[in-house]
């Protein structure tokens, strides 16, 4: 399952760092994916629609068996 949302988040990257951003994996636990924002993103004003539109969407939709993303400081 990590090595699935691995290749969800680095297809992802590229539009986060496009806008001088990225994100980090930091673990799986209970199904919940948690994530760290780095660069432009950990500061930027819309973040949340970040996590919950595009990234916790994406990852829930090509990796069912995750139930949610968590972002962590």
């Amino acid at each position: 399952m990590k090595e699935k949302v691995e290749e969800v988040i680095n297809d992802l990257r590229p539009f986060l760092m496009n806008d001088g951003g990225n994100i980090e994996l930091v673990k799986i636990e209970d199904n919940i994916v948690y994530v760290a924002f780095q660069g432009a993103c950990a500061g930027c004003a819309i973040r949340d629609i970040t996590l919950t539109e595009g990234i916790e969407r994406t990852i829930m939709e090509k990796v069912p068996e995750i139930k949610g993303v968590r972002l962590v400081n």
